[in-house]
């Protein structure tokens, strides 16, 4: 049989559940049922709040859908560039932000119709049913079943993993493309067809566009893929050869675990060594050590074997791949153009990673404790995962839910045999998700992961932050479960229904998360006064700065941005998921807001400095065509406000709550 080929997994019976259109349309109308009670009471306020607060993430997100359509449509350019921000060093390159160009076309033909903020909740429960549905089909592609596949997209779309997203990773919950890629994947297999080679090329683009997080995560899927159709692994014989190596590990393991227990009760040594003093405190080291003997020791009991493979078989998924990828590029043709542009600018920053430099995963216990999110769950629960910041939130929850874990469990002890390639990808991925260190607890182990050596591969680096492959492990464990209810419900055909009907009614109390918090998108009425002004003025906000995913400079907020959307002004300052050293440098370059950046920053300006800014705040207004300032009085520092108030000579015109707009008189 050719390496590359695979049946369709059927019924017990040897033959897959008929597939009609009004079972993919009850699909559908189930999941939008799901959407408005999981997200309830979001319906009742679609126009005036969002699911995650504006100052935070959510703020960019719903800018993103503004500004794609305005670029594109309003100022009939390329979506991947804009001047709304940044607005005094030139057009800002969004091939690096977390655009979500597919999320943002799909919203284009609605913004103009029903609005910013409903269109943006629409898109958002749109991509939920999406998500789900696309499981839907995988799992029942994989087990030939119905019901248990419907599950299964039930159980990933509102997992308590893409449902805390939905309060500001909006982009992770469009994760409908790595479904689909897996589906592809597998028919691509089976058929080995070029439309399906095409379709994945698609997928490919889709996924980068919905989050570039997922199209590194297709890449990752489909080189397991490839690997587990060419790659098998047996238990070893235990062989006279290797006795020797065994005990060779063995001992080396044992001296290693004595060298860390050592280290762990006295705390390190410091020594003198040729004259230079050196210390021996942490246990990253010596834990890599013992992780990696430990490991060679495992590996010994085992032996890869390459499954034979012919060069017809080889050339055909060449062909394959190659149509694949030629898509994929065609696709994403746009967002590479802007990719090369900022590589000719010198705008592509090449972050440096070292040894402990990684963000930190998920802690180990977050798989296993039930889900944050419902009514239900007490509040210690939520303030653990917040740790040590409350953003931390987002990133720790990966509740695997108990009903599914249980399911497979029961399965599995009633004779199931658990897939190999489902239980190797939720393994594989739930290792990369504990980052480049184990903490279990919020203890840091010292025990190094995958991740603590994947993270310097070229492409798959760019997925920056481990705890998302979380997503990753959530999928694949949503097809066990319904490979596990299939199962179960086969095994006693007369009680199917009570069987499927007990573990959609448990499933649907576990994954429970509403009420939802909701936050007002309600924009400040002064704006209305910068909406009204000529379009060639600008707007500063104070404080001010330069703000990306990782760090700050000033103290801009994306709440900005989403006020932009309702005056359409240009904004000094920005924030983006990624920010070049080359842009801080040139937004830094104009004095007047270095002063503004560094005073936004609690920092004292020197006199003599001050006195010379506050002289040339005329012709900073004049150059900048500066047509209002707003004041936020809750963040901004007094030195800042009396700074911007004397430089620009600015005129109160309007206030509301901690806002005060400003009009310079010196222009």
């Amino acid at each position: 049989m050719d390496t590359f080929r695979r049946r369709r997994p059927s019924t017990r019976s040897g033959r897959p559940e008929p597939v009609d259109g009004r079972s993919h349309g009850y699909a559908l109308l189930g999941y939008a049922a799901a959407a408005v009670v999981f997200t309830w009471p979001l319906t009742l306020h679609l126009g005036t709040h969002l699911t995650g607060s504006p100052a935070g993430d959510t703020g960019v997100y719903v800018w993103n859908q503004w500004v794609f359509q305005h670029e594109l449509l309003d100022h009939g350019g390329s979506p991947y560039f804009t001047d709304k921000i940044f607005s005094l060093s030139g057009r800002a390159n969004l091939s690096l932000h977390n655009y979500t160009a597919f999320q943002d076309l799909v919203a284009l033909p609605l913004v103009g119709w029903l609005g910013v903020v409903p269109t943006f909740n629409l898109v958002y429960l749109l991509m939920t049913v999406l998500t789900a549905y696309a499981t839907f089909l995988l799992a029942r592609h994989v087990t030939g079943a119905g019901v248990e596949s419907w599950l299964a997209g039930l159980l990933f779309a509102w997992s308590p993993i893409l449902v805390t997203r939905g309060g500001g990773h909006f982009s992770l919950v469009a994760a409908a493309p790595l479904a689909v890629f897996l589906l592809l994947l597998l028919r691509t297999a089976e058929r080995q067809r070029l439309g399906d080679a095409v379709a994945l090329g698609a997928t490919c683009c889709w996924a980068a566009t919905a989050d570039a997080y997922y199209a590194v995560y297709c890449l990752m899927l489909a080189g397991i893929f490839l690997i587990t159709r060419v790659l098998h692994v047996r238990r070893r014989p235990a062989d006279a050869p290797l006795r020797a190596a065994r005990w060779t590990l063995d001992v080396l393991l044992f001296c290693a675990a004595g060298l860390v227990l050592t280290m762990v009760v006295s705390g390190g040594w410091q020594f003198t060594l040729l004259g230079r003093v050196t210390s021996v405190r942490s246990l990253y080291t010596p834990m890599l050590l013992l992780t990696l003997l430990a490991a060679a020791r495992v590996a010994l009991a085992y032996r890869p074997d390459l499954t034979p493979l012919d060069a017809r078989a080889a050339l055909r998924v060449l062909r394959l791949g190659t149509v694949t990828a030629v898509v994929t590029a065609a696709l994403l043709s746009p967002a590479l153009y802007a990719v090369g542009v900022r590589i000719v600018e010198g705008r592509w920053d090449r972050e440096s990673v070292f040894w402990r430099s990684s963000p930190r995963g998920v802690d180990l216990l977050s798989f296993f404790v039930p889900n944050p999110n419902h009514p239900l769950a007490p509040d210690a629960l939520g303030a653990w995962l917040s740790s040590p910041r409350p953003d931390a939130y987002y990133e720790n929850v990966a509740s695997l839910t108990f009903v599914a874990l249980g399911a497979i469990a029961l399965a599995w002890r009633t004779g199931w045999r658990i897939p190999r390639f489902w239980a190797g990808l939720t393994l594989f991925f739930g290792a990369l998700a504990l980052g480049p260190f184990v903490h279990a607890a919020g203890v840091n182990t010292h025990v190094p992961g995958p991740w603590a050596f994947l993270r310097y591969l070229p492409m798959v680096g760019l997925a920056r932050t481990p705890a998302r492959f979380s997503i990753v492990v959530m999928l694949a464990l949503a097809v066990l479960c319904a490979g596990a209810l299939t199962w179960l419900a086969r095994r006693r055909p007369e009680h199917r229904r009570a069987v499927l009907a007990l573990a959609a009614a448990l499933l649907v109390f576990e994954l429970w998360p509403a009420p939802r918090p909701l936050y007002s998108a309600a924009i400040p009425p002064i704006y209305a006064h910068v909406a009204a002004a000529p379009d060639d003025v600008r707007l500063l906000e104070l404080p001010s700065g330069v703000r990306d995913g990782t760090s700050s400079v000033g103290n801009f907020t994306a709440r900005s941005q989403f006020f932009q959307t309702m005056h359409g002004k240009r904004l000094i300052g920005g924030y983006l998921s990624r920010v070049s050293k080359r842009r801080l440098t040139d937004v830094r370059r104009d004095p007047m807001v270095d002063a503004l950046i560094w005073l936004s920053e609690h920092k004292p300006l020197d006199h003599s400095r001050r006195r010379s800014l506050v002289e040339d705040g005329p012709a900073f207004v004049r150059r900048a065509h500066l047509g209002f300032v707003v004041v936020d009085r809750a963040r901004a520092p007094d030195a800042l406000r009396a700074f911007a108030i004397d430089a620009f000579r600015l005129e109160r015109i309007d206030a509301s709550g901690e806002f005060e707009l400003y009009r310079p008189s010196a222009r």
